[in-house]
């Protein structure tokens, strides 16, 4: 025969993750900061193409009939766009003319998510062996009274999450 549980037993402990009915808040797309090479070179207004695709190949295995498979092929990389206000700082620049050059710096570079306060870091991905393949200007208009934005695409090897 069973034991019978005490009445005031406290439920059993449960894993920290996520649970059904536990509210989860999703972080916040604008606080965000990018590092190259550890270190904060400016403040991003804006951070786009973060992705990685896996092409699915066709495979039809002698004697299986009209069945096709699909095999994992090869894996590739969005193309990443910063965009920055434009400042004195001649890092970017530099970092963007050694590709014009043919001999691009790579460097590895991480997009940090941030917590509500804007400080706490909750999520990273690093992009591994990144660099410059394009710099775009703002539009320059004398009648406008808009911060100059300039963009920067980079092209990277890997990336990882942590």
């Amino acid at each position: 025969m069973a034991e019978a549980k005490a009445p005031d037993a406290p439920p059993p402990e449960q894993d920290a993750g996520a649970q059904p009915g536990a509210l989860v808040d999703p972080f916040r797309a604008y606080n965000f900061k990018l590092l190259i090479d550890g270190v904060n070179e400016g403040h991003f207004t804006q951070c786009t193409g973060l992705q990685v695709k896996v092409s699915a190949l066709h495979f039809r295995e002698g004697g299986a009939g009209p069945v096709v498979r699909r095999l994992p092929g090869p894996v590739s990389y969005g193309d990443v766009t910063l965009r920055y206000g434009l400042t004195q700082s001649p890092e970017l620049w530099t970092w963007f003319l050694a590709s014009v050059s043919g001999v691009p710096q790579r460097k590895n570079v991480s997009v940090l998510m941030l917590d509500i306060d804007g400080v706490t870091e909750r999520l990273r991905w690093n992009l591994n062996e990144a660099w410059p393949t394009e710099w775009k200007a703002h539009p320059l208009d004398a009648l406008g009274q808009q911060i100059a934005i300039d963009s920067l695409t980079l092209v990277f090897e890997s990336i990882s999450r942590g």
